[in-house]
């Protein structure tokens, strides 16, 4: 993550728990740490086989049968012991530093027993359909993650949530959108990029600029040079919720009337 370029005002932006809630929302790398002593698993870091994170904030998971960790769970009093989920927002374009944001999910995890896995598996196959869900109870077991905090670190700060605020929170109307529109923007409108950088400092635009980020209140540019990488948010005259609002701010922000596609 680069540091934002600083502003006499800043341009505006979702607020946290909004941020949060879009990375959550994504299908972003994920990883498990025991914030406990685990023996030879202190500190070792755990990819699961499946991550979903609910609007509630709760995360459902998916470990082989046998994994040291729920051996872990059975062995203490409750059956449960505490973890951190880490979610890496990865850029959807190729950048020298491309991880976004940094979303840390803290509570404790617990194993669920076959009936109780199968109607969440249910549940999440509604949202997000994955043949894995399928091997609930067959090879593979079905954990909850009951959050008790959440942090959230980005180029606008690190600040910490409650699971209220998360659960509150709507993610982006572009979560879903993103990714695609900004690689189709990389790969197919270079000139489009160009004349944004007319928006960005001076002593910027020297730099490879390249399309990092995008919601309802701007868009954010990668600017890499030599000296280093920069972060640049374009706001957008008003907020917007849909591809055709999206396209009138982009032809504003460009300055050509006539620009019908981006």
């Amino acid at each position: 993550m680069t540091e934002p370029t600083t502003a006499t005002r800043r341009p505006p932006a979702p607020n946290p728990a909004e941020r949060a809630k879009t990375i959550a929302s994504r299908d972003c790398p994920a990883t498990l740490v025991p914030s406990v002593d685990r023996g030879e698993h202190d500190g070792s870091r755990v990819t699961p086989v499946l991550h979903h994170v609910h609007a509630s904030g709760s995360v459902s998971l998916l470990l082989p049968d046998g994994h040291p960790l729920l051996e872990a769970a059975a062995e203490t009093q409750r059956g449960e012991f505490g973890v951190m989920l880490e979610l890496a927002d990865h850029a959807p374009v190729p950048l020298r530093e491309p991880i976004r944001g940094l979303l840390w999910i803290t509570g404790f995890l617990r194993p669920l027993d076959p009936p109780a896995a199968r109607a969440r598996a249910v549940a999440i196959a509604v949202d997000r359909p994955d043949h894995r869900l399928l091997d609930v109870n067959h090879g593979l077991t079905m954990l909850r993650l009951t959050p008790a905090s959440l942090v959230l670190a980005d180029a606008d700060g690190t600040h910490s949530l409650r699971p209220h605020m998360f659960s509150a929170a709507t993610p982006d109307p572009f979560h879903d959108y993103e990714a695609r529109w900004l690689q189709h923007l990389e790969t197919e409108h270079a000139d489009v990029v160009e004349q944004l950088g007319r928006h960005l400092p001076e002593d910027l635009r020297g730099g490879a600029i390249r399309p990092l980020g995008l919601d309802r209140h701007g868009l954010r540019l990668r600017v890499e040079s030599v000296a280093g990488d920069h972060d640049v948010r374009l706001a957008f005259s008003k907020p917007v919720d849909d591809p055709a609002q999206l396209a009138v701010e982009i032809r504003r922000l460009v300055g050509c009337p006539f620009l019908s596609e981006t």
